[in-house]
This record gives structure tokens, C-alpha cells and sequence, in this order.
């Protein structure tokens, strides 16, 4: 207890070295830092927060938690119960997922009153007595998060693998359950990447461990059930740090893949499940630029890939010698994206981008006819669900839009007929009282871009509404149009909520993803201006009520827009922002660095460093007005460290001319996704929602 006492005392020292003498404002150190690249000097004055050792750091990371406390937090605390409450009622306290068929059982997830987690259950039949395989909301008890991922039965059925972070750093520990009474297997894997895959014995198991430092996911082990995990082979080291691995079973059960993946290039190597101390072998070499992903079923493999174009087409390999015997099966075109499929005995499901949105094409593999699901709306989201067994005709798959809730659909192949298994019931809820709009804007060089909009219904279009605008646009990932409850408590005070879908995502096809990375990257920035005002323009909305958020790589353009037209909107949120391009990038010890070269550049490269100096939000802050502005950012973020937007926050305070507010907020015990519990990730959301509506001048009875 006295040490305790006396380290306090020595925060409580430190941090008010950090104080303006002026007030309470944080102002954190200066401590000059050069570096010198390419004959080019940059200073950082706040690398030195980079350290979480150092006490220091603690103590400044405490001050600004504390002043967002003191001169936000209370003065919004009833707003903000008010939306806590509100976000939570509109959850069903007691639910359950529709049970899906694979191996003998029915498998499916449900919560029980109250509690923050899923309890993951199976039964031999719908109506027989339930098997509870893992209660989470256990771990819950001692720990502040909770994360489990991977859930995997053995082919016995009688073991199941599961993967738990409790520190939300993404670093996994493997355990074990058996639901035999003949054993009890206490074998726990530490420092892995959550995959693990069971061989056809149901006692040799593959996983993937991540490097210590760089958290880049780079060996793979066997490891027999019962033996400790000290005694574990490595069977494979992937030496290249631009490729991480991932392992996985082949749709048939007969394979193991064990998966390369860089930004833009693939290579995989195959094992029989059968014999699992045999050695991988590898389907086809690595090739820059050549992607391929594969699958197997019906004693062909089946294979997505760009050797055809770079919408990607499908093909097909029968034999063993399948490095010189794919043949075209579905072929490549410059108008449809394939972005991933699911095969069957008699039916190859095709994803693809079309116009910007997700479809489902479903293709009868002997007679090669081909229909597309309708899914009626303007603009949605569908994803395939849990869809385990080959000869089946049912295809599982989930769907939503900005009006309707999440629904969950089995969908005959053969006869073409829906059946809707569940739709989520959301409590307070009406979706009659909503529009959704799908719009095309110019942009500067005459592209089109497509944003959707969600408003209130009556609601005047053309009145300078509050309106909030959203946009990610990285790493080829497309912005989807799907539901989410929480922003309705926007959308039911007035506001327009917009989701631009930018270029860096792959909404309109992979050369829409292309125009948005490495040296186009400005286009993202430039696409969401454009939109902006477009907006503005058109009198949806003005520079006094315009809000704008984006999340890690979206984050990073909300620090861009920042700086290049902080006139056009009121307020910005930044959600654990990647806002430090060159030094991270610069800096191969970090995570997620090496192996994104493809995607912003290698700064060891000239034109890159260049380019990425152009647009890095911290590196191009400048004496002027900013908007208000709200920060998170986790202290165990493995993806985006939690200094990035510290040091750009310490920045701005140093340069920034006006007095709006600007606020950040340091999750101390989680990492890059917030809370991990359902109510508890509310807590953040209200946070930033009474920050968007106190700006808005929106007062609550």
C-alpha cells in the first residue's frame, strides 16, 4: 500500500509539470526528437510519449483524461446517461442466433438477461436438451475484456478449441475443452494469433504464433493434444515481413491451407488432413502481383484469382499438378468484382461488387446457368453466413440496410425461394419512420462517388440540417450500407447521417481500391471534400453543422481534412486515428508496418516518403483555426498505438489558433475496437454522440 501511495504521489508530480500555468489545458513536454531522411529534417517534440513506461507518459495520458472529464464529460454526464440508456434499449436483453447444421449438431450463440456476452451452445436436434460449450460472461468476472474468437470442434466433435485475449492487444491463448469424460486437456497456447485448425485424427492441431514485436502473424505449429506446448514444431517461418499467415480447413475436410497473404500477393500451401505430419506442399509459387485464394469440394479445388484481371475470376483444378492445370471456370470482368465465393456440391456462390453494392450470384456447376439474388432495396448489406455442408442446396446468408434490421435467410438454389428465419427484433423501432437515399456526387476529376443517406422521414433536404458524415476508404475494404441502431439517436434529433464510400475501398471494383492507395491516396482525402460540399453546396447542410467521423484508417482522413478545409465542418470525431504516417511507417518494429508497404508506400523509398509527407496529419498541422474535435484512441491498440493520437493531440493543442474544444480520450484497458462487452461498448458511443449534439446546440429535457 505505501508503494502504491508514494507512486501516486510521484504521478500527481509529474503530471503537473505537464500543466498550463495559465489553467488546466494538458500541455505536454517538448523534447525534440530529428529525424533526417532523404537530406529532409523533421522534428517531433512529442516522441517521447511513445514510451507507456516511462511515468511520465502515465501521468500526461491521466491529465488528458482527466481534462476531457472535468470540462466535457460532466457537464454532458445527463446527456450522456441519456444515450447510454437509449443505445442499450434498443438492444433485446435476450437473444439467441438461428441454430446452423454442421456435423451432427445444431450450433448457436445466445445471451441471457443482462449479461455482457454470448454463451456458445450446440444441440443433436432442435428439440433436444442444449449443450452449453462455453459461457464468456465467466471470464468476465475477472477480467476487464474479454475477446474470444475462433471457436472450433474437433471431426469427434468431442473437443472444442477456443482463442482468448483478456489484454485486447490481439495476442491470443489457445485452450481447450473436452466434452468426453474419458480426458481433460489443460493444454494452453500462448502468444498466438487465435487461428487454430484441427487435423482429421481430433488430436493434432495447427496454429499460428505472432512475432513478439511487430505482432505480425509469421510461424506455424503442430501441437498434439495432451503434450505440453513446449514441445510444440515449428513447420513453417515466413521470412518475408511483407506476408502474414493464416491457416484454415477445406470446405470437403480433406485439406489444410495454410495461407500467405502481402497488400498484393498470395501464395498457399496444402496439407491432408489425413496426414497431418506429412509436409505442406505448395499449390502455385509466389508471384508479385499474383493473388489467389482456394478452396475445395467435390474432389476439385476451386480457385479466386487475378491472373485473369484485376476484378478477379474463378477457376478450377483437378489434379495434383496443380501448378500448371487451372482452367477458367467463371471469367474475369471489368464490371463485376468478385470478392470472394462459397462452394457446394452443385452450387458455386459468387460475392460481387456490382455498382457499388453487394450481390450474392449463384451458379448450377453443371449446367453453368447463373441467376442473381434480388435483394429490393436501394442500398444494403449481405454477408454469407455459417454454411458448413457441401450437399446442401440452402444458402445462409444475412441481410440489412440502413432501415432494416439484421434478417437471417436460407435461400433455395435450386427453386430460387426465401424463407426468413429471424429478423432482430430492435425494441423502440420503427422502420416506417425512416428514408434511405442513394446518391452519385462529382468529384474534382469527374468521378462519380456514391454516398447513401439516412434521414428522418418529412425531414426537409434542403434546410441546412446537422448532418454527420462518415468514411473509411482503406486497404480495399468497402464502407457497407447495413444497420446500426445507435445512429438513430441522431437521425431521431434531426440529423441527415451520410456514408461516403470513397476511393481506397472497392465498392465500385478493385481499380475503385487502387485509385485510393500508395501515390493516389489524395483521392480518398479530396472524394470525401467533395462530397463535403457538395453538402454544403446543396443546402443539405453547412459548415456550422457539419460533423464528420472516421475509425483507424478512416481516422487518418478526418487528421487530413483537418488540415487541408477545417472551414467546412463544425466538429470532427477521430476514432483511434492513424495519424503518424511517415514515423510509423518509417518505424518496422511497429505492427502492422512492414506487411503494409502495398498499401501507403515504403518511406525508404523517396517518391513515398514524399507523397506520404504530403498528406500525414501530423506532420502537416499549422498555425490556424481547427473545428471542435473529439479523440479516442486504447492503450493496448495493436493496430493504431495508442501515441499516435496522443502526440497529434499534444500538437494541436501547441498550434491551433481558436478555441474550440478538443478533447481526447485514452481507453485504459482496451486496445484498437473499445469495450468488448455489448452494453459496456455504449459507454464510448455516448461519449461521442453528446459531444456531436452539445456542439449542435441540441438540449435535452
Amino acid at each position: 500500500m505505501k508503494k502504491l501511495f508514494f507512486l501516486e504521489i510521484f504521478i500527481l508530480i509529474m503530471a503537473s509539470s505537464c500543466v498550463n500555468k495559465n489553467g488546466d489545458k494538458p500541455i505536454a513536454e517538448k523534447n525534440p526528437h530529428e529525424f533526417e531522411e532523404f537530406g529532409n529534417k523533421r522534428v517531433d517534440n512529442y516522441y517521447w510519449l511513445k514510451n507507456r513506461k516511462d511515468p511520465k507518459v502515465m501521468s500526461y495520458i491521466k491529465l488528458e483524461n482527466e481534462y476531457t472529464k472535468k470540462h466535457f464529460s460532466k457537464s454532458t454526464q445527463k446527456l450522456q446517461d441519456k444515450l447510454y440508456q437509449e443505445l442499450n434499449s434498443r438492444i433485446v436483453d435476450i437473444d439467441s442466433t438461428v441454430p446452423y447444421y454442421e456435423n451432427g449438431y445444431y450450433y448457436y450463440t445466445r445471451y441471457e438477461k443482462d449479461k455482457e456476452y454470448e454463451i456458445y451452445c450446440r444441440k443433436e436436434s432442435l428439440d433436444s436438451a442444449e449443450q452449453i460449450l462455453l459461457d464468456v460472461n465467466e471470464f468476465d468476472e475477472s477480467n476487464d475484456y474479454v475477446d474470444v474468437d475462433n471457436i472450433c470442434i474437433s471431426p469427434n466433435k468431442n473437443i472444442m478449441a477456443y482463442a482468448i485475449d483478456t489484454i485486447s492487444r490481439k495476442k491470443y491463448e489457445i485452450r481447450f475443452k473436452s466434452f468426453s469424460q474419458e480426458y481433460s486437456y489443460n493444454d494452453k497456447i500462448i502468444d498466438t494469433d487465435g487461428q487454430v485448425v484441427f487435423a482429421n485424427d481430433s488430436h493434432t492441431v495447427f496454429y499460428i504464433t505472432k512475432d513478439p514485436i511487430s505482432l505480425r502473424s509469421f510461424k506455424l505449429f503442430r501441437h498434439i493434444l495432451g503434450q505440453s506446448s513446449h514441445l510444440d514444431l515449428e513447420i513453417f517461418y515466413e521470412d518475408d515481413a511483407e506476408y502474414e499467415l493464416f491457416v484454415q480447413r477445406s470446405k470437403s475436410d480433406k485439406y489444410l491451407f495454410l495461407n500467405h497473404n502481402s497488400s498484393t500477393s498470395s501464395e498457399v500451401r496444402i496439407l491432408s488432413a489425413s496426414n497431418p505430419f506429412s509436409e505442406f506442399k505448395i499449390f502455385r509459387k509466389r508471384k508479385e502481383g499474383l493473388e489467389y485464394y482456394i478452396d475445395h469440394c467435390n474432389d476439385k479445388f476451386w480457385i479466386r484469382t487475378n491472373e485473369m484481371g484485376k476484378n478477379f475470376c474463378i477457376m478450377t483444378c483437378d489434379s495434383e499438378e496443380f501448378n500448371d492445370n487451372w482452367q477458367v471456370f467463371i471469367p474475369h470482368d471489368n464490371n463485376v468484382y468478385i470478392e470472394d465465393f462459397e462452394i457446394f456440391d452443385n452450387y458455386l456462390v459468387l460475392e460481387e461488387r456490382r455498382n457499388g453494392l453487394s450481390c450474392f450470384e449463384i451458379v448450377d456447376i453443371k449446367t453453368k446457368e447463373r441467376h442473381l439474388i434480388d435483394f429490393g432495396e436501394e442500398a444494403y448489406e449481405v454477408c454469407l453466413e455459417d454454411n458448413p455442408e457441401p450437399n446442401s442446396n440452402i444458402l445462409r446468408y444475412s441481410y440489412s440496410s440502413l432501415t432494416t434490421p439484421l434478417s437471417i435467410i436460407d435461400y433455395n438454389m435450386k427453386t430460387k425461394e426465401k424463407t426468413i428465419l429471424k429478423e432482430k427484433q430492435i425494441p423502440n423501432f420503427d422502420k416506417n419512420n425512416y428514408e434511405v437515399k442513394r446518391l452519385n456526387i462529382d468529384s474534382r476529376d469527374n468521378v462519380k462517388i456514391p454516398v447513401t443517406i439516412l434521414y428522418k422521414k418529412g425531414t426537409n433536404l434542403e434546410n441546412q440540417n446537422n448532418m454527420l458524415l462518415y468514411a473509411y476508404g482503406a486497404y480495399g475494404c468497402s464502407e457497407e450500407d447495413g444497420f446500426t441502431s445507435s445512429v438513430f439517436s441522431l437521425v431521431d434529433r434531426g440529423f441527415i447521417y451520410a456514408i461516403a464510400h470513397v476511393r481506397g475501398g472497392s465498392e465500385l471494383g478493385y481499380q475503385w481500391y487502387e485509385n485510393g492507395k500508395l501515390l493516389n491516396k489524395m483521392n480518398t482525402f479530396n472524394d470525401f471534400i467533395d462530397v463535403s460540399e457538395y453538402f454544403i453546396n446543396n443546402n443539405y447542410t453547412s459548415p456550422t453543422k457539419l460533423f464528420a467521423d472516421g475509425a483507424s484508417a478512416g481516422g487518418l482522413l478526418i487528421g487530413v481534412i483537418a488540415n487541408m478545409r477545417p472551414d467546412l465542418y463544425k466538429g470532427l470525431i477521430a476514432e483511434v486515428p492513424f495519424v503518424d504516417v511517415v514515423t510509423t511507417m518509417n518505424d518496422p518494429s511497429i505492427p502492422l508496418t512492414t506487411n503494409e508497404y502495398d498499401e501507403w508506400g515504403n518511406p525508404n523509398e523517396k517518391q513515398y516518403y514524399d507523397y506520404m509527407l504530403k498528406y500525414s496529419p501530423y506532420d502537416n498541422i499549422i498555425e490556424q483555426d481547427y473545428p471542435a474535435m473529439f479523440v479516442t484512441t486504447g492503450l493496448y491498440d495493436s493496430q493504431v498505438q495508442y501515441w499516435e493520437p496522443l502526440k497529434w493531440v499534444a500538437k494541436l493543442r501547441e498550434f491551433k489558433t481558436d478555441k474550440n474544444p478538443l478533447y481526447i480520450t485514452v481507453n485504459m484497458k482496451t486496445g484498437h475496437y473499445g469495450d468488448s462487452g455489448r452494453f459496456e461498448r455504449n459507454k464510448e458511443t455516448s461519449l461521442i454522440y453528446a459531444f456531436i449534439l452539445n456542439l449542435a446546440g441540441i438540449k435535452e429535457k
